[in-house]
């Protein structure tokens, strides 16, 4: 099918080079000069020229595949192509079949046999789509404004706002709520922030907030606050859309320091997610408290620590407000959520104040130093070892050091950096008495089995 829509093109004899390399590079070439350009040129142009629906179901359908944050499933491209536009009610009979999609298209589109995703023709048509941006007029934010459309409408607004099967027949829900924010990121118009308020103003109970949710890997679902929910606000920020939350603040809806389910302010969030600019907004409103913990005793600085968002840190740390030290109900410290993840740039920021602890323990033993090593982060290893008063053989609750971490998960080269250390013991035990060679043998690591015990020799260093 491919090799047919290519012949069809004009560039058959693209397909008879003998190297992948040699294709490829035939075919950059072509696409910035004439050749393969003019081919998609002259096919859109087609497209174009069908009138009426099938010109439009045939440009949409090539702006929404080229500039979707994932890529879509037919029947999801369908039901966004049937949206009108500021429309209260989705009309199930403007969806338009698979086979009309991808007959508008004039073979531009393909649609897989397995999965049934949807996408171009070839890799070469995104890169001409993507150097000719008068090809769609403002793409993000028609996009942004038909997801929205989508949530407003009559039909969704009805459903369970607990994710359920009556959602089945809305396969274009979960994409729309997840990105709606992100097109309107990229391009904002006074239209799509109309549409944003009337979507917000019946957000707590909407279907699309369990489902955005859903998609953040650390939240306990478990253990809400249902009198505090995620709000517009909180929405507004999560995604880093500053003009929608800039509107909601001056409408005074909302608390601008108000905690949703697990007590993150908009702050948080925007924190969270490394938005600089929705960051740097809420940070000039003198009624917000940067430094304000959730439920769990995190700050604003602990969650952009975590996530590696440098500009952000530094944005945070820029406040005399702030504490960059401050412990949440674990005992974890911002440093200790870098370390972890292993952002070596946000522990250098974090350890150049005088105020953090390099080697402070959480409730449960463990120094930034054991976390970093537990997750093979060597980077952020060797930082924290240039620091005095950091114990590389510290243990933790369990009697587990930092080597014994390393060890258990094969993480070699942590291995070697602590095997460097004249205060670690290698033969030290844990409270179970496994010590780090026997964990690495235990979970079958041989390299690392071969750095504690060299073959030939009856033992490391005593304890």
């Amino acid at each position: 099918m491919i090799r047919f829509l290519l012949v069809s093109l004009g560039i058959e004899a693209i397909l008879q080079e003998s190297t992948v390399f040699r294709r490829r590079e035939r075919l950059r070439k072509m696409t910035t000069g004439s050749g393969l350009g003019d081919a998609y040129g002259a096919t859109i142009e087609r497209i174009k020229a069908q009138g009426g629906d099938k010109s439009r179901l045939g440009m949409e359908a090539l702006m929404w595949i080229s500039h979707a944050e994932r890529p879509l499933m037919a029947d999801e491209l369908c039901h966004a192509l049937a949206i009108e536009l500021d429309s209260a009610d989705f009309n199930d009979g403007n969806i338009p079949s698979t086979s009309t999609l991808v007959s508008c298209c004039q073979g531009l589109v393909t649609v897989g046999k397995e999965v049934s995703t949807v996408r171009l023709i070839h890799f070469t048509l995104k890169e001409y789509l993507s150097a000719s941006p008068d090809i769609f007029v403002r793409p993000h934010s028609t996009m942004a404004r038909t997801c929205l459309t989508y949530l407003n409408s009559k039909q969704v607004k009805a459903l369970s706002a607990i994710p359920s099967s009556s959602a089945l027949n809305t396969p274009f829900l979960e994409y729309c709520s997840l990105y709606w924010g992100a097109h309107a990121k990229r391009e904002f118009s006074d239209s799509a922030i109309s549409l944003a308020l009337e979507f917000f103003r019946e957000y707590d109970d909407h279907i699309s907030t369990g489902l955005l949710l859903g998609q953040v890997r650390y939240l306990n679902h478990w253990d809400l606050d249902t009198s505090s929910p995620f709000n517009g606000l909180h929405s507004a920020s999560f995604f880093g859309i500053v003009g929608v939350a800039a509107a909601l603040i001056e409408l005074g809806r909302y608390d601008i320091n108000g905690g949703d389910f697990w007590g993150h302010t908009a702050l948080a969030w925007a924190a969270c997610n490394g938005h600089g600019e929705m960051v740097e907004m809420l940070l000039g409103r003198q009624e917000v408290d940067p430094d304000k913990p959730d439920r769990y005793g995190k700050t604003p600085l602990s969650f952009a620590a975590w996530n590696g968002h440098v500009a952000v840190v530094q944005m945070l740390l820029g406040r005399e407000n702030i504490d960059p030290d401050k412990p949440d109900m674990y005992g974890r410290t911002p440093l200790s959520y870098a370390a972890q993840d292993g952002h070596e740039e946000v522990a250098k920021i974090l350890l150049a104040r005088e105020e953090v602890g390099s080697d402070k323990l959480s409730n449960y033993g463990r120094t930034p130093l054991s976390y970093a090593a537990q997750d093979g982060h060597d980077g952020v290893a060797k930082i924290l070892l240039e620091r005095e008063g950091v114990n590389p053989d510290q243990p933790d609750g369990s009697g587990k050091t930092p080597l014994s971490f390393a060890a258990q998960n094969g993480h070699e080269v942590v291995v070697e950096i602590l095997l460097g250390r004249e205060t670690v013991k290698p033969g030290r035990p844990d409270n179970d008495g496994q010590t780090p060679l026997m964990l690495a043998a235990r979970y079958r690591h041989r390299r690392v089995v071969e750095l504690l015990h060299p073959p030939g020799t009856v033992t490391r260093r005593a304890i």
